[in-house]
């Protein structure tokens, strides 16, 4: 899907998800419909004409609605992270484009088995998001792997009879699973017939999350990743 002309969004809510990450919410003057999977560019310029743009995935579900949201995690050295995070207040215009992205995208209307790891959650929620606006969590499975209790995003909004949280580092007392990396036993709960496999996070956690689905039996051809940044558990 064609990326759309640069668009000015008015930022017209801010919320902390951790420590480290904010989620910001842009208001466009028109409408323009997303796919949960889907990504804008955010680009800032300073007086000078230096511009320097990033991409970051939407977490808010399809509404039909001139809004959605981006969760935007701090990197340290990052020119448009910490600027958000730095700088960004409530009625700020900042520069954006798209939607942009029409493989990693889920329609609401399949099963689907999402995988994330740290920030890659964030297309992973607007999927499980849509999937529970519309009264279809059944075709949906989320397994979301996390350092500790402190790095999962929208912990207060997320668990529910579709969603595991794998804690690698710590895990929280009540927690029966010790904390470790994510195996196997991990996502055969979640396997589901004709299901496509969505895998998020850093390169190093979607290369071992394919693999291991792989090894379940998860046809390659049923499997999509998209890789973040640095982030991962």
């Amino acid at each position: 899907m064609a990326p759309g002309p640069w668009q000015t969004a008015s930022v017209v809510g801010i919320r902390p998800e951790t420590a480290r990450a904010k989620t910001f919410r842009f208001r466009l003057p028109e409408p323009s419909e997303h796919l949960a999977g889907q990504h804008y560019i955010v680009r800032l310029t300073a007086p000078d004409g230096y511009s320097a743009a990033r991409s970051y995935s939407v977490a808010s579900p399809p509404d039909g609605s001139p809004e959605f949201e981006l969760t935007v995690e701090r990197l340290e050295g990052g020119e448009v992270s910490t600027f958000l995070h730095d700088d960004v207040i409530l009625g700020d215009e900042l520069e954006v484009r798209g939607p942009i992205g029409g493989w990693f995208v889920w329609r609401g209307d399949s099963p689907a088995l999402l995988v994330g790891g740290g920030s890659g959650v964030v297309p992973l929620m607007a999927m499980l998001r849509l999937a529970r606006r519309r009264q279809q969590s059944r075709l949906v499975r989320l397994v979301v792997s996390v350092r500790d209790p402190e790095s999962l995003y929208y912990r207060e909004e997320l668990p529910g009879p579709e969603a595991t949280v794998v804690y690698t580092r710590q895990a929280p007392p009540s927690e029966a699973r010790a904390p470790g990396r994510l195996k196997r036993d991990d996502l055969e709960p979640a396997l589901m017939d004709e299901a496509i496999a969505y895998v998020c996070g850093s390169s190093g956690f979607a290369d071992a999350a394919s693999d291991l689905l792989v090894s379940l039996g998860v046809p390659v051809g049923r499997i999509r990743v998209e890789r973040f940044g640095p982030s991962g558990p």
